[in-house]
């Protein structure tokens, strides 16, 4: 365990802390309960320990090269400072994360309200009912319900709600109860329009994703079959006129570059492909 101490150093936290005004929001819709200058402490010393791992393999490695053992120390700050900033974005990974999981739910959850306010069901019993049945969504509306359980009335506890929420359908439904209790005008029908539009949204996100796949297959023909299979054809006969020795370490380096093109190459699909359930 790694102790940061130093009224300086803590200084500096909070002068970071306060260049990220909002970190505070995204670290709540993330669902992560340390403070901003808690978890610019917590980015600090991964980021040191990250830049020091990755520093001495690359030393190790560059070893037998005096000029670049040099440059390496020149741009370990650098190196510090990317990991720091790579580190940053953890909370909108989460953020985005969430969207995602709540967006297979949104339209599901969003009809399941709809029928169970059109069947009679009181809005606060229509919410519990939605924590029951589903995994995602259910979190938030739990929340709301309990806040409603300890004497918060429901507007307030909705307004609470919808600040913290990391979806923007989801806050969109929110709101739409939110203006339906505050006119006193039907919710379910006031709903109807916002799924209406929900699931348009989430139809174009569908085409869109059928578009990309395309090109996505075009490259990964060319670059993860055609490129490897004509170019070590290519290179074993160049190496017979040029005398170039294929090593093993050559080939194992080329093998290992392959599985990397195409372990990204299907993160690419996967990071494309809308988080709705077909």
């Amino acid at each position: 365990m790694v102790y940061i101490k130093g009224g300086a150093l803590n200084n500096l936290i909070r002068v970071i802390a306060k260049t990220f005004p909002m970190l505070k929001l995204k670290l709540k819709q993330a669902g992560m309960e340390d403070k901003p200058e808690d978890f610019i402490k917590k980015t600090i010393i991964s980021a040191f320990y990250m830049t020091t791992g990755l520093v001495v393999a690359v030393f190790l490695v560059l070893a037998k090269f005096e000029v670049l053992k040099g440059i390496m120390f020149l741009i370990i700050p650098v190196i510090f400072v990317m990991m720091f900033l790579y580190m940053l974005k953890l909370p909108e990974l989460k953020i985005s994360r969430k969207e995602k999981e709540i967006s297979s739910e949104i339209v599901f959850a969003g009809r399941f309200i709809i029928i169970e306010l059109e069947s009679g069901v009181p809005l606060y019993n229509a919410m519990v009912n939605v924590s029951k049945n589903f995994r995602i969504i259910g979190q938030y509306f739990r929340e709301i319900t309990d806040k409603v359980d300890f004497g918060t009335s429901m507007e307030d506890a909705m307004n609470e709600a919808v600040e913290f929420v990391p979806s923007n359908d989801l806050r969109k439904i929110l709101w739409q109860m939110i203006n339906s209790i505050r006119t006193g005008s039907d919710i379910s029908k006031s709903l109807y329009s916002v799924m209406d539009q929900i699931t348009k949204d989430q139809i174009n996100e569908v085409n869109k994703y059928g578009k990309k796949l395309n090109p996505l297959a075009m490259f990964y023909m060319i670059v993860a079959v055609i490129l490897p299979s004509l170019g070590m054809t290519m290179l074993i006969i160049l190496s017979s006129f040029i005398k170039f020795q294929l090593s093993l370490t050559v080939l194992i380096a080329l093998a290992g570059f392959l599985g990397f093109v195409q372990f990204m190459f299907i993160g690419v699909v996967k990071m494309s492909r809308p988080p709705i359930e077909f």
